[in-house]
């Protein structure tokens, strides 16, 4: 549960005795009962008569914010700031302020409250974090958020979907007990079946089993459907404390367990760990279902409410509960666990680092990182938080009174655009080559984006998903390549490019080219014979004034008649080949000669390695 599991611990913690005047008296006891609701309305009765005590004000702040209106309460808290405070209430107003999105008051507020308690972690943190607007906000988009429309007009929060039935709470049911804190009836648990294929949620009925006259919370659930973990309150049990001075019980929310038999919800059991002495709730069972985490503020907690875990035996008993420790947890509260099949703990805190009330967090428990705020768009000034995700459907559910009420909202991850990175190099000696030019190209040949290599002769261009490129690599007195690659699920596709440099032989009068060769009885241009091409192709681009005359060969093996023939095929492919390069064709003449000018005149007794040698296209350049 959100806010009933904090307010129950956070109003009995640290609440300050109330100055109990006569006209306070009234309106403190509906306070002191979470009757915010009308403990708000009293309080105004107050002002309105005259009364102007700053403590009046600061309790109008707090019943308004227990109410999640953050914009009343900072009215209110700015009215009780008139006077001289102490460091707790310029903190509260400051994360106020915060929670309305007015980051720049907030931080003049957390100024003071750090010159007045700089040894507190929360002022700490503060000054640990000076930029943490900037930094928040330039996290690279990770999900898209969309409100359900199985929403109601009351709270809706701790979506988690197995096999294709949603789960969450709702205070929907208009035929319930009015919850004073909230004027909301008191909360049940609902399902709703998701139709994967329309991407549609069915009515939400109760989950009748669990549900009981008092508050449920979110569940959680073993892999095979037959276990699950929900939040409920001690009063199930009797477990309360009564407080005769406020003559009200106070009661505690708890973790039960229920297994299915027949299609039915039974064996509703409280939690061996459960206490009249703090709250535990928001259960979530790891994939494995070894583990369950929660959160509580047991003895044992860092401050607030803490995220917790217990092993969970195979005989259906419970290890000693243990405490996350501050890599998850910290002054302030954390709640809402959920851990991923890959063991990734996404929970919310207000004492990290965020842009107001709860945020949404992420750590890998297995590496010993810190925990990184997941960014905008799944967190907001406002409490975000439940975040869940299931994998089989790549959704995933989060929590948020953003619009002003506990809503549900899916998040499916936005797929990362993926990288084309190319590194260029002499494939000769290996050297980097800078300046080497790189055209990214679309499979209809337009031109995306031009770049050159830096002095580590590489360069990166982010690409969309699902797409196929042309990458284009040229620079002068190197031979052109290009490679066509498809970029898929936000991968960096890896171009490493090396380059064959020029090698021409220069006379007085011509350019001599390595000859290329061919396969027996075959006249395709092969893969290295496409190399010498284009370094033939690169000289005639630079100087408009040349020619080339193309002489094709053949062995010494079959007739005369048919080596010539064979002999033009491969002089009419070599051709085609340079043409197609954007060589214009009156600048190329080819002529075949069959097998009657060998480089080894072996005739009948030649090696394969000399006929090898004798099927070949020699090229001559000339200037015009």
């Amino acid at each position: 549960m959100k806010k009933y599991t904090t307010i129950l611990f956070f109003v009995l913690s640290s609440m300050a005795i109330l100055a109990q005047s006569r006209q306070t008296k009234s309106a403190d006891k509906l306070f002191d009962r979470y009757e915010f609701v009308k403990a708000a309305s009293a309080y105004e009765v107050l002002v309105k008569s005259g009364n102007s005590d700053s403590y009046v004000f600061k309790q109008l702040g707090k019943s308004y914010y227990y109410m999640n209106d953050t914009s009343q309460s900072e009215k209110w808290y700015e009215k009780a700031m008139q006077v001289e405070q102490d460091a707790d209430t310029h903190y509260r107003y400051a994360q106020l302020l915060k929670s309305n999105g007015k980051y720049a008051d907030s931080d003049t507020q957390m100024k003071v409250f750090v010159s007045m308690q700089p040894n507190d972690p929360r002022a700490q943190e503060f000054v640990n974090n000076p930029d943490y607007l900037s930094k928040i906000s330039g996290i690279e988009k990770l999900f898209d958020i969309k409100k359900l429309n199985i929403n109601s007009t009351k709270s809706d929060f701790g979506a988690i979907q197995y096999n294709n039935v949603l789960y969450f709470a709702s205070s929907r049911n208009e035929i319930r007990k009015i919850y004073g804190l909230n004027n909301e009836p008191f909360l049940d648990l609902y399902q709703s079946d998701y139709t994967e294929k329309e991407a549609t949620y069915s009515e939400p009925t109760p989950v009748s089993d669990l549900n009981s006259i008092y508050h449920e919370g979110p569940l959680t659930m073993s892999q095979d459907g037959k276990t699950v973990y929900f939040s409920s309150e001690s009063f199930n049990e009797k477990i309360f404390k009564k407080n005769r001075q406020k003559n009200i019980k106070d009661g505690q929310v708890n973790l039960y367990k229920a297994t299915k038999e027949n299609g039915k919800w039974v064996n509703i059991t409280p939690l061996p760990f459960n206490s009249k002495n703090y709250s535990v709730s928001n259960p979530s069972l790891s994939n494995d279902g070894n583990v369950l985490y929660f959160s509580s503020n047991m003895v044992g907690t860092i401050g607030g409410l803490d995220i917790w875990k217990v092993a969970v035996h195979t005989d259906g008993s419970f290890g000693t509960p243990e405490n996350l420790g501050s890599k998850v947890n910290t002054s302030q509260d954390e709640s809402f666990p959920f851990v991923s099949e890959e063991g990734i703990l996404y929970f919310s805190s207000k004492g990290l680092t965020g842009l107001g009330g709860y945020d949404i967090f992420s750590i890998d428990l297995i590496k010993n990182q810190s925990a990184s705020n997941l960014g905008k768009p799944i967190n907001s000034e406002k409490d975000d938080f439940a975040f869940t995700f299931d994998k089989k459907n790549k959704l995933g559910y989060i929590s948020s009174n953003r619009d002003g009420k506990d809503q549900i909202y899916s998040s499916a991850p936005v797929i990362s655009n993926g990288k084309i990175s190319t590194v260029v190099t002499n494939s000769v000696n290996g050297d980097l080559l800078r300046n080497a030019r790189i055209v990214i190209s679309d499979m209809d040949k337009t031109i995306l984006d031009k770049q050159l290599t830096n002095e580590i002769g590489s360069t990166v261009y982010s690409a969309k998903n699902d797409k196929s490129y042309l990458v284009e690599i040229s620079k002068d007195g190197f031979v052109s390549k290009s490679f066509p690659i498809t970029v898929s699920n936000g991968d960096e596709f890896r171009v490493e490019a090396k380059l064959d440099p020029i090698d021409v032989v220069v006379t007085d009068t011509e350019f001599i080219f390595n000859p290329i060769y061919f396969e027996f009885d075959k006249s395709d241009i092969t893969t290295s014979g496409a190399v010498e091409l284009d370094k033939l192709v690169y000289i005639m681009s630079q100087n408009s004034k040349l020619v080339i005359f193309v002489r094709s060969h053949t062995d010494s093996r079959g007739n005369d008649n048919y080596n010539l023939k064979l002999s033009e095929r491969r002089a009419k492919a070599t051709v085609q080949y340079i043409i197609s390069k954007g060589i214009s064709s009156d600048k190329i003449s080819a002529k075949g000669f069959g097998e009657t000018e060998p480089i080894v005149d072996c005739h009948q007794d030649c090696s394969e390695e000399q006929h090898a040698l004798n099927r070949r296209s020699e090229f001559i350049i000339r200037q015009q």
